[in-house]
């Protein structure tokens, strides 16, 4: 959710003094589309997010995205993926209006958002990846007052707010001050409040970070619901993992490139004849060096993710039991390469694992 870049700068105390001006803008565009009972109304397919050859040179000459192309369709859930520093964040900035990019175009539909960044933060509702500040409002104030900012008529935010507050299950929290709540349920008000009246595309930062398994599984299925409702919702994570069930289309970004993008099972079948070999290393050891049939070897933790071709399996087994056998590892698992295996491939960085707290 997007209401202003002095609500960032100066928190939620600005939240109330922002509603009356921004319902107004709204309503005079009329470019918030209308809830009814509770839905979202579907959008025509011309609504696409287009990114063309986005360049941002920052001051210094520091590359931060470099002729990045990409388009998200109405009702499709596309994923951003790339470690820190990939460039995800200021192609975001860009698309809802912060930066501008130094070359390149970025439209929703007919609106250029590089000449119309206020037009840019209506047609697209965001969740960043740091919590909301919403410690001076209960969870449901918070979620209501940001469909009513948005250009929502207030009894259709109400029942809006009631509907998502129910799917996501923190009703229990729905009068809680935001500076109460655990991090998780803060992080489930926040996508709320993202989505209580949703523009043409929304952005989501790694909306289940803290999110308790459960209620992660709540969480996209109302992702879904948008997708299916026409809305375009693009996926900013570095969740390997997550992103590839949830995704329908995805791209990697790396130095402010993307280097792949496709479906997770075109992307996967470009390791075909490949497969997966997991060590679990002993605590406190050094990683062991790899013999050279050992493909894209990366330690995250006491675990050593590779790949290997599928004719090496044997000496791969023996490699991993000798390891067992000099006390350098405690087990092995051998299976088929995922796409978090072709992400270490693309970028040389392992995933986040995608475990969460309790909400």
């Amino acid at each position: 959710m997007v209401v202003s870049s002095s609500f960032h700068r100066n928190g939620g105390n600005c939240l109330a003094q922002a509603c009356q001006r921004d319902i107004s803008c709204l309503a005079q565009r009329d470019i918030s589309r209308r809830l009814h009972g509770g839905t979202v109304t579907a959008i025509a397919t011309d609504w696409a997010f287009r990114a063309s050859e986005v360049t941002k040179v920052y001051p210094g000459g520091a590359r931060a995205n470099d002729a990045l192309t990409l388009h998200v369709e109405p009702g499709e859930v596309y994923g951003l993926l790339g470690p820190n520093g990939a460039g995800k964040s200021t192609l975001v900035k860009q698309i809802i209006g912060l930066l501008k990019p130094t070359s390149g175009s970025l439209a929703i539909g007919p609106h250029d958002l590089v000449a119309q960044p206020d037009v840019a933060r209506q047609l697209c509702s965001y969740l960043p990846q740091a919590q909301m500040p919403i410690d001076s409002f209960k969870a449901a104030e918070a979620i209501e007052l940001t469909g009513r900012i948005r250009g929502g008529d207030p009894a259709t935010v109400r029942a809006r707010t009631d509907t998502l507050i129910e799917a996501l299950d923190i009703g229990e929290w729905r009068d809680e001050m935001g500076v109460k709540l655990s991090g998780g349920v803060k992080r489930l008000v926040g996508f709320a409040m993202a989505t209580v009246w949703p523009g043409r595309l929304v952005i989501l930062d790694e909306p289940t970070n803290d999110v308790d398994p459960l209620r992660r599984r709540l969480l996209w299925e109302q992702v879904r619901r948008l997708s299916a409702e026409g809305c375009a919702v693009m996926l900013v994570t570095h969740n390997v993992l997550e992103a590839e069930k949830s995704v329908d289309r995805l791209a990697v970004i790396m130095d402010g490139t993307i280097v792949a993008e496709g479906t997770p099972s075109a992307l996967k079948a470009q390791d075909r004849g490949q497969l997966r070999l997991q060590v679990m290393l002993s605590p406190g050891v050094t990683t062991p060096e790899a013999p050279d049939w050992v493909r894209h070897p990366v330690r995250v933790g006491n675990n050593l993710v590779t790949t290997i071709d599928e004719s090496a399996a044997a000496a791969g087994i023996d490699w991993a039991v000798g390891l067992m056998g000099a006390g350098v590892a405690e087990e092995y698992a051998l299976g088929a390469t995922t796409l978090e295996d072709v992400y270490i491939r693309l970028t040389g960085h392992a995933s986040a694992n995608g475990t969460g707290g309790e909400a």
